[in-house]
């Protein structure tokens, strides 16, 4: 028997990018909103795009994993894991997409500059983590059980 998503809706049900891209821009119309929460950070703006080519380059190395692996890399439909990930970037984070994805709003936020915006990036992990980690997480352990179990073990969530 497979186990299903939890009664909550969201589970799984977002595309982790689409997330992604929802909370930059809910960080941008906070940044508007609020704007005197804004800070002058010298080089933020440099520093910020070097933060986000870093998350993009995370992010990319995990999907590039999981296409050496021959396994789905879109984490809706779990049930088409075909291999569990364990070489590579995955030897530091179970989830590295994700950890890039958050480097990536951190990035934004550097070049926002503003209070205000940085309040959604623990939304973000949070959100993450209860409606796309831990549904993930349930059903590769009852795919791959042990296997999976030790990999938990082993490797952190994020970092």
């Amino acid at each position: 028997m497979l186990i299903e998503p939890g009664d909550n809706t969201l589970e799984l049900r977002v595309p982790p990018l689409i997330q992604m891209l929802l909370v930059g821009f809910g960080m941008y119309f906070l940044s508007k909103l609020a704007p005197s929460f804004s800070l002058s950070i010298p080089g933020s703006i440099p520093v910020g795009l070097v933060v986000i080519l870093m998350g993009a380059i995370v992010a990319i190395v995990g999907v590039l994993e999981f296409r050496k692996a021959g396994t789905t890399v879109d984490p809706r439909f779990p049930e088409k894991s075909e291999n569990l990930v364990v070489a590579g970037i995955y030897k530091i984070s179970r989830n590295p997409m994700y950890v890039g994805f958050f480097l990536c709003l951190s990035g934004w936020a550097l070049i926002l500059s503003n209070l205000a915006a940085v309040l959604l990036l623990p939304m973000f992990v949070i959100y993450i983590n209860h409606f796309q980690i831990k549904p993930e997480e349930r059903f590769l352990l009852q795919k791959f059980g042990s296997d999976f179990s030790q990999y938990c073990d082993n490797v952190r969530r994020w970092i």
